[in-house]
């Protein structure tokens, strides 16, 4: 994992051998809001910036919609492909991006899960998408958590607790703190009901409300339109 400076502009990289994941911040004025020209405009420097072809993005709409990209701007919440030089990506600014890499069948996903994805448990059926679709196997499969609100930061009303511990999937799980509700730890028990070895599933501990190592974009905090933005691209 590195930093990158383009443009006065940071975002954090991890390289893995055949595919590429960034995380953007808001360093530098940096937004991705696709609403917007500025954020218009950034979207497509990603080609210029990163060497891409494409850049693949959705109209979020918090569902649990998984679109296989085909160049077109569909409704949805997670995108996935197996294209090279293809860039596909997740706007978020309290929500939780994760992006997926198969190494072995070169398959790549981005899963937007705010409370109503997890709640909905998107990620869980992206994985399963990408076995239907690619023949994904868990033991292959890389997963890196970006920013996001965290437990810390992240209060709610007793009644969407309620509603989550309601669920089959998280009943026996601790997923909060009183009203502080962790969508983190739900985005990993999804991930160990897949299987997925703990040696590849990375966080990268950056809660968007209070982070003060990175400027990020908070919906909650600042009740602005400033959006992250996610992606990963195959080599």
């Amino acid at each position: 994992m590195e930093e990158l400076r383009i443009e006065n502009c940071k975002f954090i990289k991890v390289s893995l051998e055949g595919a590429e994941m960034v995380f953007s911040t808001a360093e530098g004025g940096l937004d991705f809001n696709k609403n917007s020209s500025h954020g218009k405009k950034n979207l497509q420097n990603i080609k210029k910036w990163f060497g891409v072809n494409e850049v693949g993005f959705l109209n979020q709409t918090h569902s649990d919609k998984i679109v296989e990209y085909k160049n077109e701007i569909e409704e949805g919440d997670a995108l996935i492909t197996d294209k090279k030089n293809t860039a596909i990506g997740v706007f978020t600014a309290d929500c939780v991006p994760v992006l997926l890499y198969d190494k072995n069948k070169k398959a790549i996903a981005a899963v937007h899960s705010g409370w109503k994805g997890t709640f909905d448990c998107i990620l869980l059926k992206t994985i399963e998408k990408m076995e239907q679709q690619y023949g994904t196997k868990c033991e292959d499969l890389i997963v890196y958590i970006g920013p996001y609100i965290h437990e810390c930061c992240y209060e709610v009303h007793y009644d969407l607790i309620d509603k989550f511990k309601g669920l089959e999937i998280y009943k026996d799980v601790n997923i909060c703190n009183g009203r502080y509700l962790s969508l983190g730890k739900c985005i990993l028990h999804q991930l160990n009901l897949k299987n997925i070895d703990k040696n590849n599933v990375k966080d990268l501990d950056i809660c968007t409300f209070c982070s003060t190592e990175y400027k990020t974009h908070s919906y909650r905090r600042d009740k602005n339109k400033g959006r992250l933005f996610a992606f990963i691209y195959l080599k």
